[in-house]
């Protein structure tokens, strides 16, 4: 199931047959009951275990070899935390009853187990199941498990098949409102710009002069002033946005950790500006260097996000880059770092890129700091190192980048605040 919205053909699978523990039971006290009697001389103990052989004697003939197996997915990006369904279809047990559970790989929480009844066609109507991942990354599901019983219950088959793994995207942080630049470019969109166009924002009232469209006058204005005056609106236009995630540390707990929110913050961003219709590009600086060219839709959405999940499996080791490549940054683009800047090299990239003229704003995710004891060392050691990190976030506000703080658990909103209250003015330093 490496694409959520394939089916899965597993073909015949083999069945391994063995005695049900109702089964053994049985033989336990038939062969004990007749033991007895033959010991005792007493004819009545091989009554009582008469009933337990003849239910014995019902013992199936034939019993499938194989049975098919096949999966079937609802078609949906999967995102962690949530659940999500997918289908079973078997054929070829018919007369037996079935019992489908999902043995969960880690990470994985697994559904209640479904069974199918001997005379149910479970090839029609496939049974439903659902797993839910419970964090991001390629993640193993687990094995399909599959017990069949007669209708005597005195023999279980079982068969497994191990489910292909899934790209899990992380859970987008919420962000509501965008960060908009005071220059955009000549590319139709949806923001409003300081230049005047065709869009539908109000952006003031000029004299009319011949050329103009006579449905544009303004006639209240008109009427007050005795000339023709006319009513002109902002261009709309769409920004460039690429989102830098800086994979190179993971520091704190799992499921809370620096990576955890670099990841998030970073969905969060993509799924927001591709809303509003924006060019969104992606570059995962981490063992690798990965990069996606900004672009619009859904599909540029999952290109993305696998980007993100997965990284690039060639390209440049970043272990020697400070430079972004310019294929991913295209002019007057808007940068969005999210680093617990603990990476050189990351911190001399987004330098680098003030210097190339780029607008650019650094989220730090930043929210562990180094074991330590109560020691005299330990506090001084401790001491120098947040110095450290207040120097790095000290420096970057020098060159220009403007640095916030975001422990997600709030909103990106909330740090971000500043800056989508007005237009960042590009080429300030």
């Amino acid at each position: 199931m490496p694409d959520p919205r394939a089916q899965f053909e597993a073909g015949r699978l083999q069945v391994r047959w063995t005695l049900s523990a109702h089964a053994r039971r049985l033989m336990t006290l038939g062969i004990g009951g007749l033991v007895v009697a033959v010991a005792t001389g007493r004819p009545e103990f091989a009554g009582l275990a008469a009933p337990a052989l003849l239910l014995l004697a019902t013992w199936p003939a034939h019993r499938p070899e194989s049975v098919s197996l096949r999966l079937l997915s609802e078609g949906q990006e999967v995102i962690e935390g949530d659940s999500v369904p997918f289908r079973v279809a078997l054929s070829g047990q018919e007369g037996y009853d079935a019992e489908l559970r999902l043995a969960p790989a880690p990470q994985i929480t697994p559904s209640s187990a479904a069974a199918v009844p001997a005379g149910a066609d479970a090839a029609a109507q496939p049974v439903q199941m659902e797993f839910r991942p419970e964090r991001w990354g390629r993640r193993r599901i687990g094995t399909v498990e599959v017990v069949l019983r007669d209708a005597a219950r005195l023999t279980e088959g079982s068969l497994q098949r191990e489910l292909q793994k899934i790209d899990c995207f992380p859970l987008p942080a919420r962000l509501d409102r965008t960060i908009l630049l005071s220059r955009l470019p000549s590319r139709l969109g949806e923001h409003a710009a300081r230049a005047p166009g065709d869009g539908i924002e109000f952006a003031g009232v000029r004299e009319f002069v011949p050329g103009d469209r006579q449905r544009r006058i303004n006639w209240a204005a008109t009427t007050r002033r005795g000339t023709l005056h006319l009513t002109t609106f902002a261009a709309e236009r769409t920004m460039n946005v690429v989102v830098v995630a800086d994979t190179s540390a993971d520091v704190g707990e799992p499921g809370h950790s620096s990576l955890d929110l670099v990841q998030r913050g970073a969905a969060g961003t993509i799924a927001t500006y591709l809303a509003s219709r924006d060019r969104v590009g992606l570059v995962r600086f981490g063992g690798q260097l990965g990069w996606i060219g900004p672009g619009q839709g859904r599909r540029q959405h999952r290109r993305l996000m696998e980007l993100l999940v997965a990284g690039t499996q060639s390209g440049e080791y970043s272990g020697a880059l400070a430079r972004l490549p310019r294929a991913a940054l295209p002019p007057g683009a808007l940068i969005i770092v999210f680093s617990p800047l603990l990476y050189p090299r990351v911190i001399e990239a987004v330098r680098d890129l003030r210097e190339r003229g780029f607008s650019v704003l650094v989220v730090d995710v930043l929210n562990s700091t180094p074991r330590h004891d109560n020691s005299a060392i330990s506090n001084v050691a401790r001491r120098l190192w947040e110095l450290e990190q207040q120097a790095i976030r000290f420096s970057l506000t020098e060159v220009g980048v403007p640095v916030v703080h975001w422990n997600g658990v709030a909103s990106l909103d909330e740090a971000l605040a500043p800056y989508t209250r007005r237009s960042i003015v590009v080429g300030r330093r």
